[in-house]
């Protein structure tokens, strides 16, 4: 199945599920939206940073411990929460697309599905991205490949929460041999929603408006996700 043809399946499974995919996908990116705004808002590290490059922007030079005027303690504990939060939501819609991908009746309260297996979603994306991390250290391209080497690892962990995290990655890696270029192309595809995206959040008149591609791109792309992982699910079996 070429990656055409499994964006096709993905937009079919969105007409059959409109427009309920779309109100929960709503939801997903409103949560989203609303926890990233707050970690860029409280006074811990992520703040004090953007503060700071806000300084570097006006043309004022400042050594890096100008971070540290900045730096709220009061506000770490919160983004830190957010922080862990995030993988444990992201994982809760990657479940209730990977459901209806195969023709299974999603709900709202899927999306929250991560909190079942919370611990192991955070351990999983705090070792994936260090693995990311250290292999983009050798050069950009080693860390690309290793992005998408363990693109998969979530999926396995949605699929049978008691398997290990260690479990999912070496499963990912061996989902992916000889595979990487061709998820990178399927991404590739999408970019041109992605532009249309930011222009519309840069742009936008209104707030309103911002989501507006968004409510669509999301579970285009998720789908497309779901869909390609059961396909190398189809693969291996055979």
């Amino acid at each position: 199945m070429s990656g055409y043809e499994l964006k096709a399946v993905a937009r079919r499974l969105l007409r059959d599920n409109s427009p309920k995919i779309f109100l929960i996908s709503l939801v997903f990116i409103i949560i989203v939206t609303v926890m990233s705004t707050l970690e860029q808002r409280l006074p811990g590290i992520l703040g004090a940073y953007e503060q700071y490059l806000e300084q570097m922007a006006t043309g004022e030079i400042q050594d890096l411990g100008k971070i540290l005027s900045y730096y709220k303690p009061g506000g770490v504990p919160f983004a830190i929460v957010l922080w862990l939060l995030s993988p444990i939501i992201d994982a809760g819609y990657k479940s209730y697309c990977l459901k209806i991908s195969r023709g299974q009746k999603g709900e709202f309260v899927d999306i929250f599905n991560g909190f079942l297996f919370f611990g192991k979603a955070i351990l999983l994306n705090i070792i994936t991205n260090v693995l990311i991390l250290l292999w983009s250290l050798l050069f950009i391209i080693p860390g690309i490949a290793a992005y998408y080497r363990y693109r998969q690892a979530f999926y396995i962990l949605i699929d049978d929460p008691g398997k290990g995290v260690m479990q999912c990655i070496r499963e990912s890696k061996r989902m992916m041999q000889k595979r990487k270029l061709e998820l990178f192309l399927i991404d590739l595809s999408f970019i041109g929603w992605y532009i249309l995206n930011t222009i519309i959040i840069l742009l936008a008149p209104v707030p309103f408006l911002l989501p507006i591609i968004s409510i669509w791109l999301t579970p285009y792309f998720n789908m497309t996700c779901s869909v390609y992982y059961n396909r190398l699910i189809n693969d291996l079996v055979v």
